[in-house]
């Protein structure tokens, strides 16, 4: 087979491929990297990887590029790797996906470059389902494309119901965006409608596939997130806190970066979706008198049974 054909083949596959060589300049960048990342191949083909150009960082938030990335330990011990990482999108919000790399060695044993295969690790399917139910019922927000104020307060309402007949325990994340005023007033109106939908679309790569995203009106966002206990309540908000912290939007010559501040609360038996939601809005102004930027939960669990 020709090399075209090769190349045909690897542009058909849904995952991302890109090559590199030694010095880790990008060679070769499939339709399916193309996919995921919002980067065309002329974008990125003669650029390197230490450009951080998909600015990959760990689950804590960590940058990759200023150490021994997943490509560069590959080609400098010659063993394989597979890890999950973030990588930041074209348009700015976080996608976690699942790298694998493998070296490249010509016909003497030496490394001469890696391949990377990266796909999607969100749970996209089900969202894109989710998205085109909700819009059947009404329930969409037509800026962000996710669920709008009426899907949260049902939503609330079902989850309610099922802790009170099942016992199945959920939390509330309410979640502001810091300043954000200050974004429409400098940048405009349309950057800031951009600043929202980059904040929707980071949420929504990575909650679980079990958890409900929204957004409850103007620059808040909640999540309603099932099968929880505090502390994994209060992981998955400082997650999606960090992870919102590295997302960026490009404007012109400037990078638009946003915080959020998120207050945090388990369900209660006795609860109704506006006194949860009230405990929520309450944690989330301790997060905002506390400096922005951060997470509170309330910690009071003696009610909840």
């Amino acid at each position: 087979m020709d090399d075209s054909l090769y190349k045909q083949l690897l542009d058909e596959m849904y995952d991302g491929v890109y090559f590199v060589d030694r010095q880790r300049r990008i060679m070769y960048w499939n339709r399916g990297a193309e996919r995921i990342s919002g980067y065309s191949a002329d974008e990125v083909i003669g650029r390197f990887c230490g450009d951080n150009l998909l600015r990959h960082v760990d689950a804590c938030g960590r940058n990759l590029y200023t150490g021994m990335c997943p490509l560069a330990a590959a080609m400098h011990d010659g063993q394989p790797r597979q890890v999950e990482v973030i990588l930041h999108h074209k348009h700015g919000h976080c996608v976690p996906v699942l790298v694998r790399v493998t070296p490249i060695r010509d016909s003497h044993g030496e490394i001469i470059g890696a391949v990377e295969v990266f796909s999607d690790n969100s749970h996209q399917k089900a969202v894109q389902e989710e998205i085109e139910r909700l819009r059947a019922l009404a329930l969409l927000d037509p800026l962000t494309g996710i669920g709008n104020r009426r899907f949260i307060e049902n939503n609330t309402h079902n989850r309610l119901e099922e802790l009170r007949r099942y016992g199945l325990s959920f939390g509330i994340i309410l979640i502001d965006i810091d300043h954000f005023k200050a974004v429409n007033d400098t940048f405009g109106h349309l950057v800031g409608d951009d600043v929202l939908k980059m904040v929707a679309r980071t949420l929504v790569h990575n909650v679980r596939a079990f958890d409900a995203v929204g957004r409850w009106g103007g620059e808040e966002f909640v999540v309603i997130a099932q099968n929880v206990s505090i502390a994994t309540l209060e992981s998955l908000a400082e997650r999606l806190r960090v992870f919102i912290e590295q997302s960026s939007l490009p404007v012109a010559d400037k990078v638009v970066h946003v915080t959020v501040s998120l207050g945090a609360t388990l369900a209660r038996r006795t609860d109704t979706p506006a006194s949860i939601l009230g405990r929520a809005d309450q944690m989330l102004y301790v997060s905002k008198q506390r400096g922005r930027n951060r997470v509170s939960v309330e910690e009071d669990t003696s009610v909840l049974i």
